[in-house]
């Protein structure tokens, strides 16, 4: 990630696009809010994640972003609906990450590589924990070892 001061736009991704500099929907979206809302909350329903349902809205419906159109998030609507996750999606990935890895160690004890990558999982999750739980998104006595997530 490259980021200039000055007249260069910051560039992110790996492409090192960049984001609409508007804030405004773009003048050849054809999506109503209403509409937007009625895809995410049927994709919701159909069981895809938010990334994911980001991703479709891209690539198949032609809706680059959503907050411009809606006025908020992928996340806010499906709150509305009573869709959203308990767990965000980041910290649930790298929990089914975890358990993967702490079930492959069981059987490969000596495998120590993985075991640095379990190591490097915990780490994030404990980090991304204590960002959510200041932000408000996980309450204060969450603690990540008491979930269980199946794969």
């Amino acid at each position: 990630m490259i980021q200039m001061v000055g007249k260069l736009a910051y560039m992110r991704g790996r492409s090192r696009s960049t984001r609409p500099v508007s804030k405004r929907a773009p003048g050849w979206v054809e999506y109503q809010p209403d509409e937007v809302k009625a895809l995410i909350i049927n994709l919701a329903r159909e069981g895809k994640p938010q990334s994911e349902i980001g991703n479709i809205l891209r690539d198949e419906h032609g809706i680059p972003l959503v907050t411009p159109i809606v006025g908020y998030g992928i996340h806010k609507v499906l709150e509305e609906a009573d869709l959203a996750p308990r767990i965000p999606e980041d910290i649930y990935n790298l929990m089914v990450k975890a358990t993967r890895l702490k079930r492959h160690l069981e059987r490969n004890r000596k495998d120590f590589h993985n075991r640095r990558s379990l190591q490097i999982s915990e780490s994030k999750i404990y980090a991304l924990t204590r960002y959510y739980k200041r932000k408000g998104a996980l309450p204060q006595d969450w603690n990540h070892r008491n979930e269980i997530v199946t794969i």
